[in-house]
């Protein structure tokens, strides 16, 4: 009985598509600043600024002095926020998904239609472009 052939094996593109990068960071851009109020880059880069302020206040009435805890830096969560502070930090992004997760989901279905549609509109256009200047130049990339 004669030996099957092997498949050959698929080769992953040795192109990065510009187009391809800038969905991707424009759903990050969705979900960054649905969840944690910044965009991705001020999320790796942001300060580290999360935490508790004790605040006294006196009521001249009573003669009383009261003091309450208050959340400071919930304003934009980075990354070392979530380090510094994980249950505070978590406890803001999950208030962040129930007050945005809506407007999230239209800006990713917005997200998608326009670039599935500008890029079917642009076919021939990005194409032309792809081949006669990238491709000679062998940059490593395409539109």
């Amino acid at each position: 009985m004669a030996r099957r052939k092997k498949a050959s094996r698929r080769r992953s593109p040795k192109v990065v598509s510009l187009l391809n990068v800038a969905e991707s960071y424009a759903y990050a851009n969705v979900l960054t600043s649905g969840l944690m109020g910044t965009t991705p880059v001020g999320f790796v880069t942001g300060a580290t600024d999360l935490g508790m302020k004790t605040t006294s206040s006196y009521n001249q009435l009573s003669g009383n002095m009261t003091y309450t805890d208050v959340a400071v830096g919930g304003g934009a969560i980075s990354l070392g926020d979530i380090v510094s502070a994980p249950d505070q930090a978590f406890g803001i992004v999950q208030q962040n998904f129930m007050n945005n997760y809506q407007a999230m989901a239209v800006q990713s279905i917005g997200i998608g239609l326009s670039f599935r549609l500008g890029k079917r509109l642009l076919r021939r256009p990005l194409s032309n472009v792809n081949r006669n200047i990238f491709k000679p130049l062998g940059a490593g990339f395409k539109l």
